[in-house]
């Protein structure tokens, strides 16, 4: 089936998300749809599925135009969608999750879910997904819910299936196991639509590249163009995408922890019996597919996790059972992984952010009154050094693009005097210039000799940063590798198997 957008603009108050886009996706054809997040990838495809309702343009089904009220609509034509977050009820089998939307019944007006089972095996065994149509979805890996979706989809007959950001929660293997469905898919004659950021996966797999840039079509693009030259179509100019650093020159251990273990307030084990050290001059990386007990880990270390046993001890000093203010006076700087929620006060200025920890007590506060000069002076310099692309520092932080967001949280945090770095999915939802600025930062804070903890879900971001490798996995430490440890074994690592004798480092 031919799939064809043209002129969609959908604005959100003041904010054109879509701006006069046009896409085409002939059938049997895989068509990659890139850009960073908040580009406007998800928004044009939530209009295609009948989520959002367009302000201008139309679709257009082989040279039909449609008219879809809601989803229902869309999948009644022949549209899929397999969303990032998975739309599924966990505690249904999957054979209820399959009809659910669409149920069919049976003599009595009971639910027919034996027809339900035949049609998981059917799909499944085409394609060779080994799925059993009576388990559970919460019991199921988070790649097998993946095939859930798609045997969903697939089993109403889609002709166009979308596939929303698919690899955020994937392994590597899981990753190359998708690309081959999809091409499977494809053979099939399917009409493909993959929503990414990652270049690589879209060189792999693609046969023609949109790239969309602040909701508009920048271009087009070929597989074989280098990653250079999408990025660059991505961000609109030249980016550096490889991380230059030298070899660490590492010092004493800094940090140990020693058999830490965070139970959450449901009473669930989620980091469990955890144990390693980061020396000075290091970056050690925390790897694994999210949800395995990374952020609970740097929560601990950041005093905000309750119900926290074990030790974590910087430079002699035991961080577990202080809070948070004595955790930061101590030297940490912490990068959360959400910077609305955690790293940023939207509704204060710059200049207010960049003393958010430091709100008490000299050079910004003398006697209980705001140093306003020291603070613009100090506010000013920041937004120079860090390059935070800004009408002044008296902005509001919440009007800031996301990697100027995220520059200032780094801005803060760098500034201090630090004896420990946690940066958690440090460059999560920004741009890939403000990606490579971001690296750099990173890297020399390391080579100024603090150690530094980066927890990232992107294999790329870990390879380029860390010295090494730990892996979690279901809140254990599967391993600690060098940095330069492949990915098919960092791969089999966050999927839970133990690494081979002699990659431990």
């Amino acid at each position: 089936m031919k799939l064809q957008l043209r002129g969609i603009t959908k604005r959100f108050g003041s904010l054109v998300a879509n701006d006069h886009i046009d896409l085409t996706v002939e059938a049997g054809e895989i068509h990659c749809l890139l850009g960073e997040n908040g580009a406007g990838k998800s928004t044009l495809m939530n209009v295609l599925y009948g989520l959002y309702q367009a302000d201008e343009g139309e679709v257009l089904l082989n040279d039909e135009v449609q008219h879809f009220e809601g989803p229902g609509d869309a999948m009644a034509a022949g549209i899929g969608m397999v969303h990032q977050h998975f739309m599924l009820i966990p505690v249904f089998t999957v054979a209820e999750n399959v009809m659910l939307g669409n149920e069919s019944t049976r003599a009595g007006g009971l639910l027919d879910l034996p027809a339900a089972r035949a049609k998981v095996n059917e799909i499944a065994a085409r394609f060779g997904f080994h799925v059993d149509p009576d388990a559970l979805v919460e019991d199921l890996p988070v790649g097998v819910q993946q095939r859930v979706e798609i045997i969903k989809a697939l089993s109403r007959d889609a002709k166009v299936l979308v596939f929303d950001e698919p690899t955020a929660v994937l392994t590597p293997q899981e990753t190359d196991e998708l690309m081959a469905i999809m091409r499977q898919l494809k053979a099939e004659g399917k009409s493909i639509v993959f929503i990414t950021h990652k270049l690589r996966e879209v060189r792999e797999v693609a046969d023609r590249i949109t790239v969309i840039r602040l909701g508009k079509v920048v271009g087009e693009a070929s597989p074989t163009a280098s990653n250079a030259e999408l990025a660059s179509l991505m961000v609109g100019r030249a980016v550096e995408l490889t991380v230059q650093k030298d070899e660490p020159k590492l010092g004493d251990d800094a940090l140990v922890v020693d058999h830490l273990t965070v139970v959450d307030p449901i009473g669930q084990l989620v980091v469990n019996d955890v144990s390693f050290t980061v020396r000075r001059g290091e970056i050690l990386a925390v790897a694994g597919v999210q949800g395995n007990g990374q952020t609970e880990l740097t929560e601990a270390l950041l005093g905000l996790a309750h119900h926290v046993q074990g030790s974590a001890v910087l430079d002699g000093t035991e961080l577990v059972g202080q809070s948070v203010r004595n955790i930061l006076e101590s030297g940490v700087g912490f990068v959360p992984e959400d910077r609305t929620e955690d790293g940023l006060v939207g509704e204060f200025t710059i200049a207010e952010n960049l003393m958010l920890d430091r709100s008490e007590s000299p050079p910004f506060v003398r006697a209980g009154n705001l140093q306003r000069s020291h603070l613009a002076d100090f506010a000013r310099e920041k937004v120079e050094e860090f390059d935070i692309r800004t009408q002044g520092i008296n902005e509001y932080v919440q009007r800031l693009s996301g990697g100027n967001q995220q520059k200032v949280v780094l801005a803060r945090e760098l500034s201090r005097d630090l004896r420990l770095l946690v940066a958690a999915q440090p460059t999560r939802g920004v741009d890939v210039g403000s990606i490579e600025f971001i690296h750099k930062r990173i890297v020399a804070a390391r080579d100024s000799g603090v150690p530094v903890v980066v927890v990232s879900t992107e294999l790329d971001e870990v390879a380029a940063l860390a010295d090494r490798i730990m892996v979690m996995y279901r809140g254990r430490i599967v391993g600690i590798v060098p940095g330069d440890t492949p990915r098919d074994v960092l791969g089999l690592m966050m999927a839970g198997e133990v690494p081979a004798e002699g990659a431990a480092a």
